[in-house]
């Protein structure tokens, strides 16, 4: 019984993943408008890096590549439980957006 639920959790851990790394790449198509694409990202609350390409300034630079990084982790408390114990989750992801 334990190989099955393991099995299944992983299963949908991989799952979450791909379909997590796969949202920014379609919010942000090649060519996207910068300054529009890093303000949406930060508005979902991740982090973005911004690799500048050119001189060009952000509000008339193209996106030419957003690449996800690390998770960033918070903690918040397990409910109906006092602050003294908290649990530790993902609260947004930091991405790289290559600009130009």
């Amino acid at each position: 019984m334990n190989k099955i639920t393991f099995a299944t959790t992983a299963a949908a851990g991989l799952s979450a993943a791909i379909l997590g790394l796969a949202a920014p790449a379609a919010a942000a198509p090649s060519g996207s408008d910068a300054q529009q694409t890093i303000s949406q990202l930060e508005a979902d609350g991740n982090r973005v890096i911004v690799n500048r390409l050119s001189s060009a300034p952000l509000s008339q630079a193209e996106v030419v590549a957003v690449r996800p990084g690390p998770a960033l982790r918070g903690t918040v408390p397990n409910a109906g439980y006092n602050d003294d114990n908290r649990q530790g989750v993902v609260t947004g992801q930091v991405y790289y957006v290559d600009v130009r």
